[in-house]
């Protein structure tokens, strides 16, 4: 139930303008703890508080991951709420729906976390002379090993090693960061998405720049806070 309510509030739906909702979860204020609102709080709020500066690998694993479920997260509800007007909600009741929902989640943070892996390396390369590549690998392989406990598919989490292995054969350090570095988790989007191929089609340039947009904060965080 608190999921639900979490998911309008995030995607910005009003439950309590959806009779027939309402009616079958009959969610009101009281079924929410006051530990719930101190969590929803919290994000409200947590963009006033001073971000922390990445100085170690540690802290740059969590900025990796952190930032790369926030694109997916965002971009994806984002897209599916504006292609299913104000009945949204209602389809995530539908198991097969969010089936398709949770596959395009996954397939697309996968890529996601390749393009900020090398993304962040790159930039460390170019701007404080770092060298030591190979925790690039270290670091993406832990993370989506830590993400087994939230259920991400082991296929995807193998297909994923094996095209960063692949990718990282070829990047070149030293330029990668200017070389539209998050092109392929935008493309990531727009194969991935529950959407109708037709209406794909008409959306590909918005698609993909709303994502690269999101990519765009990312780096600019990024910058703000690197200080190793």
């Amino acid at each position: 139930m608190l999921k639900l309510f979490i998911l309008g509030v995030f995607l910005g739906y009003k439950l309590q303008k959806t009779p027939n909702f309402m009616g079958k979860y009959k969610l009101t204020w009281r079924d929410l703890s006051w530990n719930d609102f101190k969590v929803y709080l919290f994000a409200l709020f947590k963009a006033f508080i001073p971000k922390k500066k990445i100085n170690n690998l540690d802290e740059l694993e969590d900025f990796i991951q952190t930032k790369s479920a926030w694109v997916t997260q965002v971009t994806l509800y984002g897209y599916l709420k504006t292609r299913m007007g104000t009945r949204y909600v209602l389809h995530f009741e539908n198991d097969k729906f969010m089936g398709s929902v949770n596959l395009a989640k996954w397939n697309m943070y996968s890529v996601a976390l390749q393009d900020l892996t090398f993304f962040t390396f790159s930039k460390l390369k170019a701007d404080f002379n770092y060298q030591e590549m190979k925790n690039a690998e270290e670091i993406f392989f832990k993370i989506l090993d830590d993400e087994t406990s939230n259920k991400m598919p082991q296929d995807i989490i193998e297909e994923a090693k094996k095209n960063f292995v692949e990718r990282m054969r070829t990047i070149n350090w030293n330029t990668y960061h200017n070389d539209l570095p998050f092109n392929p988790s935008a493309l990531s989007l727009y194969k991935w998405a529950p959407i109708a191929d037709e209406l794909k089609n008409l959306d590909r340039k918005i698609v993909l720049n709303s994502v690269i947009l999101k990519w765009d904060v990312v780096k600019k965080e990024f910058a703000e806070r690197i200080k190793f």
